[in-house]
């Protein structure tokens, strides 16, 4: 359905009353023309890239038949990677720990970013406006695709993984970071988790692009902003000296999902991470919809 579909015409003083299969239509409208675009299939294409990469890194260094030696940190990237030659399901693990801190967020930041600002550069956003849409309900469907974007994005990392890993390595039971063993059903079930947790805490990222968005009519200056703030906010989470403040930075529980490869699981920073994800979700849309439905639209 075209974005032209999706309007209808309507006289200066009806009561505008959109039916709900109306707004599926819009936010099917804005799906396929997000998922369309080269942009996001370059995004997507990049980020399966990504798990080809490692493993392919890891079946050299282990080509002559050594281990990756001995998990390093607490269960984080480098315990993953140790894993992977004993069992591929860990390229799944090691891939969204290797893409969490900077590709999968980079990407959903330019998907937010522009959101708005990118309709008001090419001049749609007032003609979508004349459709009975509303601003709230037009915001509430770019949100909707940007998370929906958001799991399309990590399960596509979590798909290239595991078929790149059910390639190059040897599949089957495998040992929690606690080191008990578990079935390759549930090691699946747990990957599926992992998954779902990342996406979900790419969420508060997403609001703060859509909010970025609303602010500028270029879809360039907001998504390069988003980027931006993305950057340094994973500057300042490293800085010893900012202890006091980095539980309150996005991403400074993202990688606690590695908690769920533990026997019992860790859901003390799993439940934070979860938790920061909806206030910056609410703070960020509230802010996007307070300066949306505000704002003067001139394109």
């Amino acid at each position: 359905m075209s974005r032209a579909e999706t309007a209808t015409p309507w006289e200066p003083g009806e009561v505008r009353t959109p039916s709900p299969l109306w707004t599926f239509g819009l936010l099917r409208s804005e799906l396929v023309t997000t998922f369309r675009r080269w942009r996001t299939l370059a995004l997507l294409a990049v980020l399966a890239a990504v798990p080809i990469l490692v493993g392919i890194a890891v079946k050299i260094e282990t080509s002559d038949g050594s281990s990756g030696g001995p998990g390093r940190g607490g269960g984080g990237g480098p315990a993953f990677i140790a894993q992977i030659t004993n069992n591929g399901l860990f390229l799944v693990f090691t891939a969204l720990a290797a893409t969490l801190p900077f590709f999968l967020p980079m990407a959903i930041g330019v998907v937010a970013g522009d959101a708005i600002a990118g309709e008001a550069n090419a001049g749609t956003l007032r003609y979508l406006l004349v459709a009975p849409a509303g601003r709230t309900r037009l915001l509430l469907t770019k949100y909707a695709t940007v998370l929906a974007f958001c799991l399309v994005a990590t399960l596509v990392v979590a798909a290239s993984a595991l078929a790149v890993g059910a390639v190059l390595f040897p599949l089957g039971d495998l040992t929690t970071i606690s080191g008990t063993r578990i079935s390759f059903a549930d090691g699946l079930v747990r990957a599926l988790l992992i998954a779902l947790v990342v996406a979900a805490s790419l969420i508060g990222i997403a609001a703060l692009g859509l909010f970025i968005s609303t602010l500028t009519n270029s879809g360039i200056a907001a998504m390069a902003t988003t980027v931006g703030l993305l950057i340094t906010v994973q500057i300042l989470d490293q800085i010893p000296q900012l202890h006091a403040l980095q539980p309150y930075f996005f991403s400074h529980y993202w990688l606690s999902f590695a908690d769920l490869m533990r026997d019992p699981v860790y859901w003390d920073d799993l439940t934070k991470n979860l938790g920061l994800q909806a206030l910056y979700a609410a703070v960020f849309g509230s802010a996007a919809w307070a300066r949306f439905t505000a704002r003067d639209i001139t394109a």
